[in-house]
């Protein structure tokens, strides 16, 4: 019984007994060793490697420090400048403030139009559309999202602004003892409010893509457990889907707020210009982007500087809401579903 039992080859010595074709016999294979797609490397390819990406890390860190030292180093004459020579002649701070509140409004507006619409398109697509038209629907978004911005500012100047003009004069008659809604409406549309319609319609495409990827994302385990516990589609929805995602909302939403504070083009050609008004059926108000757009190639001299300490101004704005927008999603990211 013991000669017998010993001329059994085991699984570890059926290779060598079988004259190398151990991939052909039929025993057990748990100690065969697994080959490993991409395990050719070598530790110093990983040191090219990280060296690489330092690389390109360091990279974005000095182009974003020489943005700043240019703005800077170009914008200093105006700060020692006297007021009187300063567009408007009350100083610097007194040209720039109009400016910077119409830049905000027009983006607030944009925010306030674009956020809900984008959020509820996403969670259609995501979770209550058919795949067909799911699929479908995320084109249409994909490609309203690669639509030049001179293209939004056009329709916007010629085709909406002058089709908007009798809700306006609605919104004189009706909320017209409101001042943003105070009257007389303008006869052409151009105002900020149509702006801020405009770049609702360009952020849109931002949201609705990132939200849409976040919300798929969804671990499937939680939404199977919420429904199995007798939650109803929405209560789901509410109860994992938004947890989960709230970082990446939050993401989505400052990343659209960046693109509507520097839009240029779009604003320059709907906006009418003028003073500031706090009105937002009225003429008038401007941005800091068109502002520069509009004045940056006949500008010389102190005025160049002038313009330059307006991108200035721009710059800074919208570093403080990227980082005021990255304290806000690493407070939240360790409660969101993400970390459960």
């Amino acid at each position: 019984m013991s000669d017998s039992s010993s001329t059994v080859p085991t699984s570890g010595t059926s290779t060598e007994l079988g004259g190398g074709h151990g991939d052909e016999d039929n025993g057990p294979r748990q100690n065969r060793p697994i080959p490993v797609a991409g395990a050719k490397g070598s530790p110093a390819q990983d040191k090219v490697f990280a060296s690489i990406t330092l690389i390109a890390g360091g990279i974005i860190l000095v182009v974003l420090a020489a943005v700043a030292f240019f703005l800077t180093w170009q914008a200093s004459p105006i700060f020692s400048a006297a007021s009187s020579e300063v567009t408007g002649g009350e100083g610097f701070l007194a040209y720039i403030w109009p400016l910077v509140l119409g830049t905000l409004i027009a983006s607030v507006i944009a925010l306030l139009l674009a956020t809900p619409v984008g959020i509820g398109v996403a969670l259609y697509i995501s979770h209550y559309a058919p795949p067909r038209l799911a699929k479908g629907v995320g084109y249409v978004i994909d490609l309203l999202a690669a639509i030049p911005s001179i293209i939004f500012g056009a329709w916007g100047a010629s085709v909406l602004a002058p089709k908007i003009v009798p809700f306006y004069d609605w919104l004189s008659s009706t909320l017209g003892f409101l001042p943003i809604f105070e009257g007389p409406a303008t006869a052409t549309g151009k105002t900020i409010l149509t702006a801020g319609i405009v770049l609702a319609i360009m952020i849109l495409p931002i949201i609705t893509s990132m939200c849409r990827e976040i919300f798929a994302q969804t671990p499937v385990l939680q939404q199977e457990a919420a429904l199995g516990l007798g939650a109803t589609k929405w209560e789901m929805v509410r109860m994992t889907v938004f947890p989960f995602a709230r970082a990446g909302i939050i993401s989505s939403v400052m990343l659209a707020l960046g693109r509507a504070m520097g839009e240029t083009m779009a604003v320059t050609l709907v906006l009418s210009g003028g003073p500031f008004n706090p009105s937002l059926i009225q003429s008038g108000n401007q941005t800091v982007a068109s502002e520069i757009a509009l004045n940056f190639p006949e500008a010389y001299g102190l005025r160049l500087n002038e313009l330059i300490a307006a991108g200035l101004v721009l710059f800074v704005i919208t570093l403080v809401v990227n980082l005021l927008a990255r304290l806000v999603i690493s407070r939240y990211k360790e409660f969101s579903g993400a970390n459960s």
